[in-house]
């Protein structure tokens, strides 16, 4: 249950607030409990607000994007969740070879407006799921590109609720995220290429079937689990030692991709972990590497 404290402090927020909202349904293995309070911004002013009164009372918050790397614990999350999906945060829009897109976006419908544009650069991200955000953060690509190396600018919210905007010499780029000073992340600007949009379609559609090839069934509920190693995959390891399709209650590994988690209904996030625990420990005691999650346990 949300405190008396938390429900005082969100009172002004009502119309885009809800308490002990379920967050298991808004992430791609749906499971987990629910949040204390979840803030559900419709504007940029409304966000602002939000972050301002946050700092003010020292409330801590957590973004969520498409929940992609995520796993809600069974007993829920204590705090403030936010989740941009207005129309606000989630807009694409075009000009020339820049492409601007909400924060909250898919990746897909960035992707879809560069190529109808005849913008190229995103094809490597093709297939990922979540947002712009979270794949901004994340540094999403492969070992050839990243998402980092097309970033114009960024605009951002800083802890006393102002709009700012850093330019991409402002921002650090890793191989493990994008690191940025200010807590909340509202859009992106891609600096692309021209190409024939055929061209482009067609590349997409190859990097489509490539990734669909190793991926579990579009109708199962899944999330990829562990990092891979340097130099190593991840999905071969534990195929390796012996896990194809091992199972912990109603959570299984994937028979397309061992490094991706299948949960059946009825699954929770209790057998999801006691999963992770069996492969990362079975892995370790074949090969002596630790696994790194690819995902944060809330």
């Amino acid at each position: 249950m949300a405190s008396t404290n938390m429900a005082a402090e969100f009172k002004d927020f009502a119309d885009f607030t809800q308490f002990n909202a379920p967050l298991g349904p808004h992430t791609p293995l749906g499971v987990g409990g629910s949040v204390e309070v979840l803030v559900q911004p419709r504007t940029r002013d409304e966000l602002a607000a939000v972050i301002r009164r946050c700092s003010a009372k020292q409330l801590r918050y957590r973004i969520l994007g498409g929940g992609g790397n995520i796993l809600v614990r069974d007993e829920g999350v204590v705090g403030i969740v936010l989740r941009l999906v207005t129309p606000a945060f989630t807009q694409v829009s075009v000009e020339k070879r820049s492409v601007k897109a909400g924060s909250g976006a898919t990746l897909t419908a960035l992707i879809a407006h560069a190529c109808r544009n005849g913008l190229a650069g995103l094809e490597s991200l093709v297939g990922l799921p979540g947002t712009v955000g979270g794949a901004l953060l994340l540094n999403a690509g492969d070992r050839n590109s990243d998402i980092g190396q097309l970033v114009r600018r960024v605009e951002v919210i800083d802890s006393q609720g102002n709009v700012q905007t850093r330019e991409h010499d402002e921002i650090r780029f890793t191989s493990s995220g994008t690191i940025l000073d200010d807590p909340v992340l509202i859009s992106a600007e891609f600096s692309l290429d021209n190409d024939n949009r055929d061209t482009i379609t067609k590349r997409l559609r190859k990097a489509w079937i490539q990734y669909k090839a190793t991926q579990p069934f579009s109708y199962q509920s899944t999330a990829r689990i562990f990092k891979n190693p340097p130099g190593l995959n991840a999905g071969a390891l534990i195929e390796q030692a012996g896990l194809n399709t091992t199972k912990v209650g109603a959570v299984a590994i994937s028979e397309r991709n061992p490094n991706c988690l299948v949960v059946e209904s009825g699954a929770t996030t209790r057998d999801v972990l006691r999963l992770v625990d069996l492969v990362r420990t079975r892995v370790h005691d074949r090969f002596h590497i630790e696994l790194e999650l690819a995902i944060s346990v809330w």
